[in-house]
């Protein structure tokens, strides 16, 4: 059974930052970030979109390397951040 737990302009962004993702491969819960090519410049950069697209701003203690490991966790940061939602 596949899920997906975020919502198409999260994974849309995400995959601009994976440049050793397949374009047909799923982008999985557990996918690792680094391994597909996230390095620190992008994840600057990714930082800075998200906020962009979802107007959100990442706390402090969400700028670690563990946010930004798998798909599932960030996405976790970021709908933590949403209006309206509790994390």
């Amino acid at each position: 059974m596949e899920f997906t737990m975020w919502d198409e302009t999260f994974e849309e962004t995400l995959r601009g930052f994976l440049p050793f993702l397949p374009p047909g491969e799923a982008l999985a819960e557990d996918t690792p970030l680094r391994e597909f090519g996230l390095d620190s410049l992008g994840t600057i950069e990714l930082l800075g979109r998200l906020e962009a697209a979802y107007d959100i701003r990442f706390l402090d203690d969400a700028l670690t390397l563990e946010t930004f490991e798998t798909p599932a966790v960030l996405w976790k940061t970021v709908s933590g951040l949403l209006p309206g939602v509790q994390a």
